[in-house]
């Protein structure tokens, strides 16, 4: 027999976003801007519940798709937002990347299409190429990172099986409007795929009209082919927990739990407690950091001359470096070497000529990245 591996893993590469990471941490005094992490703590509220969780004895075994309180519990939080679901639609996962996992392998066979509007997280082509689909990418960045009908509609294929939504977007910030969804909501009706949204920073929209602006409430009437994904990770600072939730219709989420019954049996007993207070607690506060990180970001960026689309939600800045070095890698790789701060090239999320930079850090840390990264590019302009 031979030893060969998977071979899907030849076309799969570590996280470019973690090497940069790891170059920063390696360079004694880097600043890092490079991972989408908060710079706060849980809050002490949440962070006490895991020790009554334990103190009564929470260790064994929950229900595989979580506790119904915790379930119960999203799927008031989710219908209090417009997204009508009940418990039984809800499976608790292991951070937002579980449930993308076993969403998109209940989804896809071998041989289909899935559509990612670019810029994109990696996560979502990795994902699809482990189970043997096709990645069909949408270039969002001539459309002011929105998406247009018309070159959505050139890709689709009778293959087409999936689009991925990401909304606030990571790297960029920027929220779907309306006229992007309805191009997406015509033709996943008329062609007949699934629409999975990745929602973890529906929480992190600056605007009050656009909160809630997501895919799914807006097009109640395709719920039969709609998947939404979200986590605890970034609005209640909760990264390490690696607790997440997806929704889907009864007949999708009963496959989509089986994938995740076989890849991880259950979420950690004496967290879902905590994570029900979490649905409690209000994430305005958060919100207010991450706004008043994004004007020192985006003051400092024009001050340096970095044109940069206005991120309306997340906690990321996009800016185009264009000109300045041979690439975005070789602008990152010099950051890190001579100036000691670390962002990461656009080419990761498909769109090269950019840089994410992470403003979820604490506020001393934002500026003084921001202060090495203004005198990287004096030195660059001579």
């Amino acid at each position: 027999m031979s030893l060969e591996l998977n071979d899907a893993l030849g076309e799969l590469k570590p996280s470019a976003i973690r090497r940069f990471s790891a170059l920063a941490a390696q360079t004694p005094g880097c600043v890092s801007l490079t991972l989408g992490e908060p710079g706060e703590v849980t809050p002490a509220s949440i962070r006490r519940c895991v020790s009554r969780s334990l103190d009564e004895g929470k260790t064994h075994y929950p229900p595989n798709n979580g506790t119904m309180a915790l379930r119960e519990a999203i799927a008031a939080r989710c219908s209090n937002t417009g997204l009508l679901v009940d418990a039984q639609q809800v499976i608790v996962t292991n951070g937002a990347t579980e449930a993308l996992f076993s969403t998109l392998v209940a989804l896809l066979n071998p041989g289909d299409e899935v559509i990612v509007p670019t810029p994109a997280f990696v996560l979502y082509q990795s994902i699809a190429l482990l189970a043997r689909a096709r990645v069909v990418t949408l270039d969002t960045s001539e459309d002011g990172f929105q998406i247009d009908a018309g070159r959505l509609a050139r890709l689709v294929t009778p293959r087409t099986k999936v689009i991925v939504l990401t909304s606030p977007n990571n790297p960029t910030g920027c929220v779907l409007d309306e006229k992007s969804l309805d191009a997406v909501a015509e033709l996943a009706s008329k062609r007949d795929f699934y629409v999975v949204c990745d929602d973890v920073y529906e929480e992190l929209v600056y605007s009050d009209e656009l909160r809630g602006h997501g895919f799914a409430r807006l097009h109640p009437e395709l719920s039969d082919r709609t998947v939404v994904v979200n986590s605890f990770s970034k609005p209640w600072a909760m990264t390490g927990w690696r607790l997440g939730w997806l929704t889907a219709a009864p007949e999708v989420v009963s496959q989509i739990a089986k994938v995740h019954q076989y890849a991880v049996s259950c979420e950690v007993s004496f967290t879902q407690d905590a994570a029900v207070t979490a649905l409690a607690t209000d994430t305005a506060p958060m919100r207010e950091r991450y706004r008043a990180r994004r004007a020192i970001t985006l003051d400092a960026l024009k001050r340096m001359g970095l044109p940069c689309v206005e991120p309306e939600g997340a906690f990321y800045a996009f800016p185009s470096t264009e000109g300045l070095c041979t690439s975005d890698e070789e602008f990152c790789e010099r950051a890190i070497r001579e100036a000691g701060v670390a962002v990461v090239p656009g080419s990761v999320f498909g769109c090269p000529g950019h840089v994410r930079i992470s403003y979820a850090t604490d506020d001393a840390t934002l500026e003084e990245g921001l202060k090495r990264l203004a005198g990287f590019l004096r030195d660059l302009r001579g």
